[in-house]
């Protein structure tokens, strides 16, 4: 008396494990893409920021955040409020002055993002207000702070020197890399993009670090 053959044989087991490496690679190809496209997105903020305050440089002559004639420059562009820093001393002197991840609605590095955006160079609300859910603040793919600073950054390297500088956060270690490599060298403790574990803003300053798996990075390009 025949019995009947139970579970899989030899070809069918063969067939299973190519489908499971073919779905395995789908998903990893597909990741690797999605990878891809940050760290693009990320290379694009980061060099069209310079370049949308350079553009407001050529325009009006002065640095926005810190255009002491902002109200008069952006009049005809129907907007009804134009916000200036409170602090007088600094303002016209050509940098940006505070921190890159400022919560304060009146700092100059908090006050660019109004001016570019009034100005036509960059989308996004031109209210300067930090409240949760407001959008006012720019951030990257991965959900991190994006800032900009004339002041010490949170790359706090003597060698590490620029007009200003343009800090994203929250930054996986291989895109960090990644963005490094498309933007600089490649590392994160030389050239003119550097790196420093993500922080609670506003963030922690220190020396620059190597990458290595597992940890988050904030990514500073000096200009």
């Amino acid at each position: 008396m025949k019995h009947k053959q139970t579970g899989f044989t030899l070809v069918e087991m063969a067939i299973v494990l190519v489908i499971i490496g073919l779905l395995l690679a789908a998903i990893l190809k597909g990741q690797e893409l999605i990878n891809a496209g940050k760290v693009k997105a990320l290379g694009n903020d980061v060099r069209n920021i310079p370049a949308f305050i350079n553009g407001y440089q050529d325009r009006y002559r002065a640095m926005p955040g810190d255009d002491a004639a902002v109200v008069a420059h952006l009049a005809n562009l129907a907007v009804a409020t134009v916000a200036t820093t409170p602090a007088a001393a600094t303002i016209g002197n050509g940098a940006l002055n505070g921190a890159w991840d400022s919560i304060t609605n009146t700092d100059e590095t908090v006050l660019v993002w109004q001016h570019l955006r009034i100005a036509g160079f960059m989308p996004g609300t031109t209210v300067p207000a930090v409240a949760a859910g407001n959008n006012y603040l720019p951030t990257n793919a991965f959900g991190g702070r994006i800032g900009v600073t004339s002041d010490l950054p949170a790359i706090n390297d003597a060698s590490f020197t620029g007009t200003f500088f343009v800090c994203t956060a929250n930054i996986p270690d291989n895109v960090a890399r990644a963005l490094d490599q498309t933007l600089d060298d490649g590392v994160g403790t030389t050239g003119s993009v550097r790196a420093i574990a993500t922080a609670a803003a506003p963030a922690a300053r220190g020396a620059s670090i190597a990458y290595a798996a597992g940890t988050t990075y904030t990514v500073c390009l000096a200009q």
